[in-house]
């Protein structure tokens, strides 16, 4: 939202009060409370008719920084709020007649005493990350509507680019964007997203996390083009400024904060298959798709029935459909008999027409509105109201529902939906503002699923397919990208927002293979099917057409044999990746800027990421098949092509059907699982631990794990002369040892 016209005038309609100087300033424990001004305080008079801002500093946690600004306190100041852990570091305070001290770890926030010179500094030891400072921090009046905000606006260095605020289509870099924290389904081509993450990091390596829910207004270098300025509607503003030295550092940080992934099942990883949306579909069609995947040679791992699974306009009933599936136990049976896992898509509205509407209404699970009205709509369902998650009953009463599909033998659930939340006239169980609760309410309703999943299935077997997230949601694994079209600019803009996403800590992320609405040609599918190969989670489905490989034409078959063959066997370097996301927060797919943050040559692709922290994919959005792709400095392996390719320049190139550049890093081992059919596997046994090209004196280590997590096999490599030399421990069952250099000798020790 702007505030300005230009650099030196405020709008007419707005009347601002900026913080001016220091005041004075209160300790209480660890908090740190200052007041500063509108004005400069030349005299006793000067401290009549005067607004001031109250700013508290805290620290929820080392190198965090936690930055509150109130005009009146007496406002009230209700949730939801981002469940944000507090481990209560020590901090340090100190003082002197030009400055005020407060720090944490290593960041440091330093207040400006001297008169008439507000600003914080904020610091990693001795380098500046960011500030504020004059007409930055301020409580402004829009004296047309009667409304307030309050707002701040961070330093941006000469060479700083921000990124991130969870998924977002327009363009990687944020410098000159605005965007709104405002969750909406808008499919994939716009600026509204469904995933909307008040938390930028910076190529700086530090971020920035804004503990509101509802509607923040960034402008990212657009009003102020020297700031990131962040508002809200009230008299409080709450944000974190989070130091992890590194933007992978930084992510790590933000979800020690907010929440680290949960580990996904290893099965989940495997290639899923939908009935589409709207397609026509009974037992007999889903049945013809799993056995013509099998006539194919094609994995297959977890099938999904989409919305009509139910009966329309009762979604959702949570009933099987008797027309079309007479017997619903029986079929689960009969396709977990054939090695697969079942999926089923939900939502958290209840059409009028569900027998469920009648009984969530009697209870008073469904949401209300002030006048004690259930809310409906004719959007989406005829009549349908909304679960209210804020009522644990609720809560209780959908996870009821749910737990009978699990009884009769369904796995997971798509939780789709969740953005379409009223805000006017709204009444939440527990008193919640509805304006916040419009984003946290997919949280509660991912969260309910998901408890459900671990609490039936066991930790380590839940899993989603969830479409809408806000802060906190990265723990209830996984997300999708929502409805992209059948075009590679969709294509592009899907892996924009996936990069995006992930500067959140969302570890695992998928997207509709050969996109959503429409029908893709055959050359989309097949690109596409690389692309989502090389995802964490791997899925077809699409609107009104089915999505199986034999309708596009035959090589899309084979395109799709070789790389769910790829993924499986790739599986025990992948399921590290995903431990390594769960243990630490960094995302299994992420940008190269965060892993390589000192190469400034990787700060804007958007095209090109790396699947873990070994392997740098580029997918193909063109019809030529021509790719151009960057590759950081050392000596790069094509596993697909077998073929050596040079750091520290750009390649232009063109592919097959059947390959792309997918580079092993230098001085690494990648670990190869035996099996290529499944996901799930005992991935030490027969593993084959390739060794990347290393360099004179390189070392390397990886790790093996099973399927909770554990690591069971540990292998160490280092290369001295024309030698490399490698140790392992743990389960040392058929291991195979393959050097990417044949003139180089291998030494097991």
């Amino acid at each position: 939202m702007k505030f300005t016209d230009g650099y030196w005038c405020v709008k007419k309609e707005m009347t601002p009060l900026y913080a001016v100087e220091y005041a004075d300033s209160r300790r209480n424990g660890e908090e740190l409370t200052i007041y500063a001004p509108g004005k400069h305080i030349a005299n006793r008079g000067d401290c009549l008719n005067l607004g001031m801002l109250t700013i508290r500093l805290s620290s929820p946690m080392e190198d965090v920084i936690k930055v509150s600004i109130s005009h009146f306190d007496g406002t009230a100041y209700r949730g939801p709020f981002a469940e944000i852990k507090n481990t209560a570091p020590h901090v340090r305070i100190e003082e002197n007649e030009e400055f005020l001290l407060y720090q944490s770890g290593e960041t440091k926030a330093v207040v400006d005493k001297r008169p008439d010179s507000w600003g914080i500094r904020f610091l990693d030891g001795d380098r500046e990350l960011t500030s504020t400072g004059f007409r930055n921090m301020a409580n402004i009046r829009n004296n047309e509507t009667g409304r307030t905000y309050t707002v701040e606006a961070l330093a941006i260095d000469v060479d700083e680019s921000i990124y991130g605020l969870g998924e977002r289509f327009t363009p990687f870099v944020k410098n000159g964007q605005v965007v709104e924290m405002w969750n909406e389904d808008g499919g994939t081509s716009s600026e509204i997203a469904y995933k909307n993450i008040p938390f930028y990091i910076t190529n700086k390596g530090y971020g920035v996390l804004v503990d509101n829910e509802g509607d923040v207004s960034f402008e990212i270098a657009s009003e102020k083009v020297e700031r990131v300025q962040f508002s809200v509607e009230g008299e409080r503003l709450d944000y974190y400024v989070i130091n992890g030295k590194t933007p992978k550092g930084t992510i790590e940080k933000y979800t020690e904060l907010a929440g680290k992934p949960a580990l996904p099942p290893a099965w989940s990883f495997g290639l899923w298959l939908t009935t589409s949306f709207t397609t026509d579909y009974d037992e007999a069609t889903t049945g013809s798709f799993i056995q013509g995947m099998a006539d194919r040679d094609i994995p297959l791992h977890v099938f999904h029935f989409d919305c009509y699974w139910m009966e329309a306009f009762e979604w959702c009933n949570f009933t099987w459909d008797p027309a079309t599936f007479p017997d619903p136990e029986g079929m689960l049976k009969r396709y977990h008999d054939r090695g697969l896992k079942i999926c089923v898509w939900i939502n958290p509205y209840i059409g009028q027409k569900s027998p469920l509407f009648q009984e969530g209404m009697e209870q008073g699970y469904l949401l209300k509105k002030t006048n004690g009205d259930v809310w409906q709509t004719d959007m989406w369902q005829a009549g349908m109201g909304l679960v209210d998650f804020t009522n644990p009953d609720a809560a209780a009463w959908y996870q009821g529902k749910l737990k009978t599909l699990l009884d009769m033998g369904v796995d997971c659930f798509k939780t789709d939906f969740g953005e379409r939340i009223p805000v006017k006239d709204i009444a939440w169980f527990d008193g919640s503002d509805p304006v916040k609760m419009h984003n946290y309410y997919t949280y509660l309703y991912n969260k309910a699923v998901f408890e459900l999943l671990e609490r039936e299935r066991g930790e380590g077997e839940a899993v989603l397919f969830a479409r809408s997230a806000t802060v906190g949601g990265q723990k209830f694994p996984a997300h999708w990208g929502g409805d992209c079209s059948a075009t590679y600019p969709s294509m592009a803009e899907t892996l924009r927002s996936g990069l995006s996403l992930s500067c959140a800590g969302f570890g695992f992320w998928s997207h509709d293979i050969s996109g959503f609405e429409s029908t893709a040609p055959a050359d989309i599918y097949k690109r596409w099917c690389q692309f989502g190969l090389l995802s964490s989670h791997s899925r077809l489905h699409g609107s009104s057409s089915y999505r199986v490989p034999w309708l596009f034409d035959e090589e899309a078959c084979d395109v799709l044999r070789k790389f769910v063959k790829l993924k499986c066997s790739l599986m025990p370097y992948l399921y590290r990746q995903a431990v390594l996301s769960h243990e630490h927060g960094t995302p299994v797919l992420r940008p190269m800027f965060v892993e390589f943050p000192e190469d400034r040559s990787c700060e804007t692709l958007d095209r090109q990421y790396m699947l873990g922290d070994s392997l740098l994919a580029a997918p193909i959005f063109k019809s030529s098949g021509e790719v151009e792709y960057y590759v950081p400095e050392g000596r790069w392996y094509n596993i697909l092509t077998e073929e050596e390719v040079a750091g520290g320049k750009w390649h232009k190139e063109s592919y097959d059907y059947f390959h792309m550049p997918l580079l092993l890093k230098p001085n690494t081992i990648l670990a190869v699982g035996a099996e290529d059919s499944r996901p799930d596997y005992a991935y030490a046994d027969g593993v084959t631990l390739y060794l990347s090209l290393f360099e004179d004196g390189a070392e390397a280590e990886t790790e093996v794990t099973d399927l909770k997590g554990k690591t069971v096999l540990t292998a160490r490599a280092v290369r001295r002369g024309g030698a490399i030399r490698v140790h392992t421990e743990g389960e040392n069952r058929n291991i195979r040892i393959r050097s990417l250099e044949e003139e180089l000798e291998v030494i097991i020790e």
